[in-house]
């Protein structure tokens, strides 16, 4: 069995991070304090810590993408990752970049898009229509 991951991550404050992973995303949230709160992130425990400076700039070209060097996501299923992609259009979500097949054609070949949270935080969202490519290299 998968075990769930667990990340610690930096915001800027509790109030927009709570709004945006609630309410954008649809986590649900676990225990908070005043500087931290933990969600449910897809059956992962996201962590967010509040800090006075976030570091968002490092990029690396990727299938013609500018890709946040810090990122985390999810990989869903392919019909998973289209209803995401819907909700946060119909959201108003702006996103760092829109949904698209990278690698089309190619091993890897995947749906991914990418958002910024109220922080910076950027978070990729990508999916396989054959999960046994996840890792493929050919």
């Amino acid at each position: 069995m998968l075990r769930p991951f667990h990340l610690a991550f930096p915001v800027r404050d509790i109030s927009s991070t709570r709004e945006f992973y609630c309410n954008a995303l649809g986590a649900a949230v676990g225990r908070e304090d005043v500087r931290w709160i933990d969600f449910n992130f897809f059956g992962h425990q996201l962590s967010a810590h509040v800090v006075d400076e976030c570091d968002e700039t490092a990029t690396n070209a990727v299938d013609g993408d500018n890709v946040p060097v810090r990122h985390f996501g999810i990989v869903l299923s392919w019909g998973d990752w289209e209803s995401l992609s819907e909700r946060l259009q119909r959201a108003g979500v702006a996103f760092l970049i829109e949904p698209r097949v990278r690698f089309e054609g190619q091993p890897g070949e995947q749906g991914t898009f990418f958002v910024r949270d109220p922080s910076g935080n950027a978070l990729e969202f990508k999916s396989f229509r054959d999960d046994a490519c996840l890792f493929a290299t050919e």
